[in-house]
């Protein structure tokens, strides 16, 4: 944890966050929607563990008790240190969710799994009648792939054949994600490794065609779900 972001609770994030101010006013936005008894989705990223604070004081201030199903292990050490209960999908299921995302398209599109959780993410989406996407401005693009490669996680063993069957799409780059403070790759949760591709187009069927990839786990595209966009 590298940046101090919140004094009352003594905790911190993982890297640097834009936009602070815009998102703590997202984050708020979200916590006042929170009801006695829910179980909630928590996804991952800076505007979601802000959001995790703001609910953090709710519970605090109106003596509610929730339960979280966190995305990450980052998000369930930050609900550890909050004092704030979770659970899997395996024990329960979540009355609505949210997260942020890395783009955000006319259609709202999504790309997501920058942080590398974007398998949990999907899952938490598909569980939850409700998904609040919380994005700023800067989120918002004309076209998927504008500023950020499309996350694809894959088993380790299967990187090889699934570069090489992404390679006959429109591609414009490859590259395999490495860590920022180990050497060699990153290694999701679920002890898989992440390609990340930027595309020169984006389909509706994009989603399902990468996916049909022996050896692709989840992809960061999120297109076509009935998500609510939260924007500032």
């Amino acid at each position: 944890m590298t940046v101090k972001q919140d004094n009352k609770y003594n905790i911190n994030f993982y890297g640097k966050i834009e936009n602070i101010e815009k998102k703590k006013e997202i984050a708020k936005k979200i916590a006042q929607r929170v009801k006695n008894g829910e179980t909630i989705g928590f996804g991952s990223g800076s505007t979601s563990f802000l959001t995790v604070c703001e609910i953090a004081e709710k519970i605090k201030k109106e003596n509610i008790n929730i339960t979280a199903i966190p995305t990450s292990f980052e998000i369930k050490m930050v609900c550890s240190h909050l004092n704030i209960p979770t659970a899997s999908l395996m024990e329960k299921k979540p009355d609505w969710c949210f997260d942020g995302a890395d783009e955000v398209d006319k259609n709202n599109w999504l790309i997501k799994g920058r942080g590398g959780a974007m398998f949990k993410e999907k899952l938490n989406i598909k569980n939850s009648p409700i998904a609040y996407i919380l994005v700023d401005e800067t989120k918002m693009v004309q076209k998927l792939c504008s500023k950020h490669p499309v996350p694809i996680e894959c088993n380790p063993e299967a990187i090889n054949y699934v570069k090489q069957e992404i390679s006959k799409l429109d591609v414009k780059d490859i590259k395999l994600r490495l860590a920022m403070g180990k050497d060699g790759p990153i290694i999701t949760e679920t002890g898989n490794l992440i390609l990340d591709v930027m595309l020169n187009t984006i389909e509706y069927n994009l989603e399902e065609k990468l996916k049909s990839i022996v050896g692709v786990v989840e992809t960061g595209l999120f297109i076509g779900y009935n998500n609510i966009i939260i924007e500032k």
